[in-house]
Parts: structure tokens; sequence; C-alpha cells
């Protein structure tokens, strides 16, 4: 028996569609998840869904109250779908190079900066009484926030093949707490001086009266870094990954966790540049993430839009209290499912067919609303209850489609050439994505106000040409394999 390490029996070279995670026929024990660190990292996850949705449930009253829709209630679609596209219009500029920065110098030091950036951009939304500063305050928050393709490269580091669905799982989880989080916090500290006017009687409240979410999502957010400003562990060795092998001998250790030696590091453990990334698993993967993505998108655009928008012009006449509470009911039940049943259907169904499944679902989310409306338009006996039916059903289909999400991140961690090129290859993806989260709400929102301004189908427009769409989606995704990519 040969005295040498499988390592140096001429093991070949990583090749382009050389996977990070296997494809099941390995241990299958699974490794126990390093909490302390998956904790602080769901932490500053957490981060970004309070921020980005807790203006769900009023962005529609506060365009509406802006001078530039004049009053006109039609208009309030476009603006309001704008300000929500501009954030990720920002991201598709600079999260590809921060996630790059974060295969270079770390991962830490990036989530960071992107989470200080929150804070700020937070302050100032809450402080903007005028479309250009709300414009402006959502193009910062974007630009300074690109964690998110860091997060879930950090999440495949701590990860591997045994744990990795429980892993990716809680991420899912985190953003349902979050989707709980930050319509409650938008819509039930949205005008405090309305609700509670006499502890909030300070003029303040009423010169600024979205500010209270704002700033209760900048504390969270500064809470959050200064947590893992203390506990978080760098994933990144910046330094090489293999002692040069100067003598002949490849039994050389791996170099330990931030230890830097001198010499040459192999080609196939430095970050790859951007078009050795632009292999055919890396683009499948991330051509079904900004379908899904998209599709997403526009219901979470629509959903705010239709509920806030009145009976008469084709929506529910909801609240922003009504929409909040809501929006935490379904967070609250979104989570519990993704992470007591994910798992288990993943490793019975396998990832093509529930990302499959979870494309399919978009299409009863899209055809409830102008069923819902109808409930309402043409009032009989148990409309109320109709309606909360077909909500709760189209709400159910959302929470199924989020296992889309928890299984494109596999396979694009496993489409990665190499770890080293693992932040740049979410970094890409994320990007993509964030350019279709940008044409999503402005065009969802767009679409829905034409429907009703031109009265297309009776204003039903929208939902004729939004299963089309899904149907797109279905044709890329049945290009996926059966299981993560393998070489």
């Amino acid at each position: 028996m040969s005295p040498k390490s499988p390592r140096s029996q001429g093991s070949p070279e990583p090749q382009e569609e050389t996977p990070l995670l296997r494809d099941g026929n390995g241990p299958r024990t699974e490794t126990p998840l390093p909490v302390t660190q998956i904790v602080v990292l769901l932490m500053l996850q957490l981060c970004e869904p309070i921020t980005s949705l807790s203006i769900n449930p009023y962005i529609n009253q506060l365009v509406s109250e802006l001078p530039v829709v004049d009053g006109d209630e039609r208009k309030v679609g476009y603006y309001a779908g704008f300000i929500v596209s501009l954030y990720f219009a920002a991201e598709a500029v600079t999260v590809l190079q921060w996630s790059r920065l974060s295969d270079y110098v770390g991962r830490k030091p990036v989530l960071l900066c992107g989470v200080l950036g929150i804070v700020v951009s937070s302050i100032l939304f809450g402080l903007s009484r005028s479309f250009p500063a709300l414009v402006f305050s959502r193009c910062l928050h974007g630009m300074l926030n690109g964690n998110i393709g860091v997060m879930k490269s950090m999440m495949a580091e701590l990860t591997d093949e045994t744990n990795m669905a429980r892993g990716v799982s809680l991420m899912a989880v985190t953003w349902a707490v979050g989707s709980t989080m930050g319509p409650f916090i938008g819509g039930v500290l949205s005008r405090p001086q309305d609700r509670w006017p006499n502890v909030f009687s300070h003029p303040f409240w009423g010169e600024y009266p979205y500010f209270l979410p704002c700033l209760t999502t900048a504390v969270y957010a500064l809470l959050s870094f200064t947590l893992a400003a203390i506990f978080l562990k760098e994933t990144v060795n910046s330094g090489p990954v293999m002692k040069p092998n100067t003598e002949g001998n490849s039994d050389v250790p791996r170099v330990g966790e931030g230890e830097i030696l001198d010499g040459p590091v192999k080609d196939h453990e430095r970050p790859l540049p951007l078009r050795a990334l632009l292999t055919r698993p890396v683009v499948v993967s991330i051509a079904n993430y900004c379908m899904i993505s998209l599709l997403e998108i526009i219901a979470i655009t629509l959903i705010p839009l239709i509920w806030s928008t009145s009976v008469e012009f084709g929506g529910l006449g909801m609240s922003p209290a009504s929409i909040g509470l809501w929006m935490t009911g379904y967070g609250f039940t979104n989570g519990i499912f993704q992470f007591v049943a994910f798992p288990h259907i993943v490793e019975r169904f396998g990832p093509r067919r529930i990302f499959i499944a979870s494309t399919l679902c978009f299409i009863p989310v899209y055809i409830m609303f102008p069923f819902e409306n109808l409930a309402l338009h043409h009032p009989f006996r148990g409309a109320n209850m109709v309606t909360g039916l077909l909500m709760i059903l189209q709400l159910s289909a959302i929470s199924l489609s989020d296992m889309g999400f928890i299984t494109i991140f596999m396979y694009i961690s496993s489409a990665a050439p190499n770890k080293r090129s693992l932040g740049a290859t979410n970094g890409l993806a994320q990007t993509m994505v964030s350019i279709q989260r940008t044409v999503g709400p402005a065009a969802a929102a767009s679409l829905f106000a034409f429907s009703l301004d031109n009265n297309v189908l009776g204003g039903d427009f929208t939902f004729v040409v939004l299963p089309v769409v899904v149907l797109v989606g279905l044709c890329i995704a049945v290009q996926l394999p059966r299981i993560a990519w393998k070489q």
C-alpha cells in the first residue's frame, strides 16, 4: 500500500464544473452547524428584509402625500414602483464589486460596511419629505449594501454537503422572520402621532410621520453591526492556500486560518477573473435565479399596491396597518414552514422538482388578485370571508415558491469554479438579480396602472400577461440538473 496520501496520487486539477457540493453519494451523517457563527451571520442577514420590506405597508400612502402625484391615486403605482426599483438598480451597480472584494479582503469587513450603509440610508429615508430625497436615500441604500451575495458565500463556507440544506433553510427562515418583522414595523409604527397622540405629541412626528419605523430598523442594524464586529470570524484566508512545493513532496498540509506563507499560490486556488466564471452551470443557475426573483419581486410589489388601492380601481382598499398585519402573519407561518419542512421535502423530491414547482406556484399568486377585487366590487353575503380566503391561498402559494430560492442557492454554490471564486459567483448572481428586481417593481406597477388608466380587459390585463412570464420561467427551470452540478 502506498504511503502517500490520495492527494499525491496525481489527483486532477479542478475543472470548470467541479462541484462545491457532493452529489449525495458521500457520508450522510449531518455535520453539526457552527452555531455562534451561523447566528451572527443570520442576524446580519435579517437587516436586509426588515429594512427593505418595512416600507411596503406605507410606501404607497407616503407617495400619495407627495406633490409629485398631485392627488391622483392612479399615479401612485408609477412613482412607488420607481422608488422600490431604485434600490435594486443601485445594488446592481455595486454588488459584484463588493462580493469580489470579499474574495480578496475577507467577508467580515465587507459585511460590516454594508450594515453601516443600512443604518445611514434608513435614517435618511425616514427624514425624506420630497421625491428626490426618497430617491437619493434608496440609491444610497442599494450602493452601500452589497451584503446578500457575501452572506451566501459565507454560509456556503460554514457548511458542507451534509448540512447545507439545513443551513440554507435557516437563511430562508431568517428572510421569513424579516418578512414578519419588516411589515409589522412599517405598518404599526408609521404615523405614530395618529395612533398614539399622547406619546408622540412633538411636532417632529407630524412633520416626519414615517421616521419611527426607519429609526427602529436602523437601531437593529447598529446592534447587529456591534455583535458581528465582536463575534463574527473570518472564513476567507487571504494568504496562500497551499505551501509551495519546492522539493517535489506532494504531502504538504494546508495552511491554517489566517497563516500566510511565502511563495506562489496554485492557480486553481486563486480568485478567478470574471470571464472564467461564465461556465454553463453558472449561467444556467443564475438565469433561473433571475427568473424566480423577477416573479417574486413582481408579487411583492403588487400585493401592497393592489391591497391598498381602492376597490373602485381594482384593489381591496386596505390600510397600511392591515397590510402590515397580514404580511406579518405570512412571514411567521412561512418561517416555520421553511425551517420544519424544507430539508425533508428537498431530500424526498430533489432540488430540481422543488424549483420547478416553486416557479409554477406564481400562477395562482397572480390570478388571485382580480378574484379578490371581484368579491368586494360586487358585494354579497360572506364577500369579506371569501376575499380573506383568497388572500390566504395567495400568501400560501408565495410561501411554497420561496423554496425555489433555497434550492437555487444550492445550485449556484455548487456551480462556482472554485472556493476562492465563490464570492464573485454569488456577486455576479446578485448583480443580475438586482437588475431583474430593478425592472420588476417598476414594470409591474406601471403595467397595473396602465391597465387601469386604459381599462384594458377591464383593468385585468396585468393578470393575463404575468402567467405567460411564469411559463417562460418554467422553460428555463427545466435546464437544471436533477441534483447539484457535478464534474
